[in-house]
């Protein structure tokens, strides 16, 4: 049916997280059970950090993944470091987020769509955000300083700082500051 050969799938392991095998590890940073790292040696936290139960965060051999200070990073969030991640200090981020740098080209439609090339963009989370349960952030996006993230929004372009912006895709409501 189609022409081409497709990549072997392997395992990237049990991803049990020990602080030891991070980039660098700040103090008071809490792991709950059920939390799983990938590449743990891609992934820098900061002081303060809280990272929620059953919590994927997935390192990328190639880029970082950058966390701030005084983060609180909610349950079943899925955070994937591909193309850089870097999370400023002060930022929340919901339950069961998905932070995603990764989009598959459309062509050519005689390759499955799983199978065709992937492109990475860096996601930067700039301090003070605050990002709602459900909410998607998608390939090169920044969140800027104040914003606010409605939940289950899908945010696929950048806005300004102290933006309010909800929807799917995300719409600016208001801006917080001016």
């Amino acid at each position: 049916m189609y022409n081409f050969t497709p990549k072997l799938f392997r395992s990237e392991g049990p991803g049990i997280p020990d602080l030891s095998l991070l980039k660098s590890c700040g103090t008071n940073v809490i792991i709950e059970d059920g939390v799983r790292i990938f590449h743990p040696e891609k992934i820098s936290l900061g002081d303060n950090v809280y990272i929620g139960h059953d919590t994927i965060l997935k390192g990328y051999y190639s880029t970082d993944i950058v966390i701030g200070s005084n983060v609180w990073i909610g349950q079943q969030c899925f955070i994937i470091g591909a193309g850089g991640l870097t999370i400023g200090d002060y930022v929340g981020i919901g339950p069961q987020v998905k932070i995603h740098p990764c989009e598959h080209e459309l062509e050519p439609i005689e390759i499955p769509t799983t199978f065709r090339k992937l492109f990475f963009d860096p996601i930067t989370i700039e301090e003070d955000v605050n990002i709602g349960i459900g909410a998607m952030i998608m390939h090169g996006v920044t969140l800027r300083k104040g914003s606010l993230v409605g939940a289950n929004a899908v945010v696929k372009k950048n806005f300004p700082e102290y933006s309010v912006i909800a929807g799917v895709p995300a719409k600016l409501l208001r801006n917080r500051k001016g």
